[in-house]
């Protein structure tokens, strides 16, 4: 109930008549204030008259007017500042450290916006608030998806730092990580990410001449040379990999972790090895590249790769196919681009305040054709349609941070749903 309160407030949800205190003073509410989701009062900087007389400071709401006793405001100086507080059932006298009354103002919930609410917590279509989003007007839409497609690079951005950190600020050796781990394409992200933080990216760098020797040290921490048994290349492959980790002092991870259940043959990580080994042999400085280029081909055409002459005609190591080459896919070097290209370029133009880089970013977003998953679907099903990738990342966002965990309190979509009638 508290929780809605702060709706009703913060939106100026208000009944249609005259506003007074428990002690009769007239309020006339000029600003609300801003919320505060820290310590210390709920809403800051507030305006208000009381008689015709302006105050500003800051307001605090509860349930009921005794919980500012429960919460042991009345002992924190840091609410002294309150000029108004806000409750659902008055019950009490509330009064600062110094013992000055606060005025207090009975506030109530309105019916159909508890029963709005209630729906969106229980029901079970998804999204909850499907029943509004058809008649939407654009403006609220697009406005909407652009906030959660900033909101979404800003948090892939964060994410980035809490990498670049454990990497010792080692751009490269974080957009290396990154980029194993999309490369595995949701089934294997984790295993991707794993792996790419056990391969010694300098010692690579000493034998990046030699695709054969990257290969080896790929494969070979990937715990994929452990068989004592196998094919002339695999056994070639084993024993520079022994030769290599003796030099380096490797251990290869446990080949367990890698899951094979469902995948296409494209999708094996033997493949994604490769291709990520044939990548980093023939570019040097791969990331510093990436932020050079200014479109999408140019990127594709860097991204696109392939691999050694084997997996020419192989999947994994051992049996035969049909000769293919496995270079990546227009949608899966599409998905590259915007989880990991997109994400360096805005967390690099916000380190180094370079605005270009981040337009950049925004732009290949709105460039590129929306992706094709299952949430994307959904959305797409109660009528709302992904035009672009920036859309698509949207959609993403506000499953995963707002629908997911409850928060239709905070969603401009719910804001529409729960002020129906």
């Amino acid at each position: 109930m508290e929780q809605l309160l702060h709706y009703v407030w913060k939106h100026k949800i208000l009944p249609l008549k005259e506003l007074r205190t428990s002690t009769g003073q007239l309020v006339e509410i000029i600003d609300t204030g801003l919320s505060n989701p820290h310590a210390g009062p709920d809403f800051f900087n507030a305006k208000i008259k009381l008689d015709g007389v302006l105050w500003v400071g800051n307001v605090e709401i509860h349930h009921q007017s005794s919980d500012w006793y429960r919460h042991g405001h009345d002992a924190d100086r840091a609410y002294d500042s309150v000029i108004l507080h806000v409750a659902s059932s008055i019950d009490t006298e509330v009064v600062r450290s110094n013992g000055l009354p606060i005025p207090q103002l009975q506030l109530e919930c309105p019916e159909s916006l508890k029963q709005n609410y209630k729906e969106l917590l229980v029901t079970d279509s998804y999204p909850p608030c499907y029943r509004v989003i058809p008649s939407l007007p654009s403006f609220t839409v697009h406005s909407w998806m652009s906030a959660l497609q900033v909101e979404r690079m800003e948090q892939k951005s964060a994410q980035l730092s809490e990498r670049l950190k454990l990497c010792n600020n080692h751009w490269e050796d974080a957009f290396f990580i990154t980029l194993a781990r999309n490369f595995g394409f949701g089934v294997n992200g984790e295993a991707f990410e794993y792996w790419a933080k056990r391969v010694p990216l300098r010692a690579v760098d000493k034998h990046r001449d030699n695709l054969f020797q990257v290969e080896a040290l790929f494969f070979g921490q990937a715990g994929i040379l452990e068989d004592p048994d196998g094919d002339e290349y695999y056994l070639k492959l084993k024993r520079e990999y022994q030769y290599l980790a003796h030099k380096f002092q490797l251990s290869p991870m446990d080949a367990n972790i890698w899951r094979f259940l469902r995948l296409r043959p494209n999708n094996f990580p033997h493949i994604r090895i490769a291709q990520l080994a044939c990548l980093y042999y023939r570019e040097y400085n791969l990331l510093s590249k990436l932020m050079e280029l200014e479109t999408l081909k140019e990127i594709r055409d860097l991204l696109r790769g392939g691999a050694s002459e084997y997996w020419l005609t192989h999947y994994s190591f051992g049996g035969l196919s049909p000769a293919y080459p496995k270079t990546l896919s227009d949608s899966s070097l599409d998905l590259l681009i915007i989880n990991t290209v997109v994400t360096f370029l805005y967390a690099y133009g916000m380190h180094r305040g370079n605005d270009t880089l981040c337009a950049r970013a925004l732009n290949f977003l709105e460039t590129l054709k929306p992706e094709n998953n299952y949430i994307i679907r959904l959305w797409k099903q109660c009528g709302l349609t992904a035009q672009h990738a920036g859309d698509s990342q949207a959609l993403i966002q506000l499953k995963k941070e707002y629908c997911d965990k409850k928060k239709c309190l905070y969603c401009r979509f719910g804001y529409e749903y729960l002020k129906r009638r």
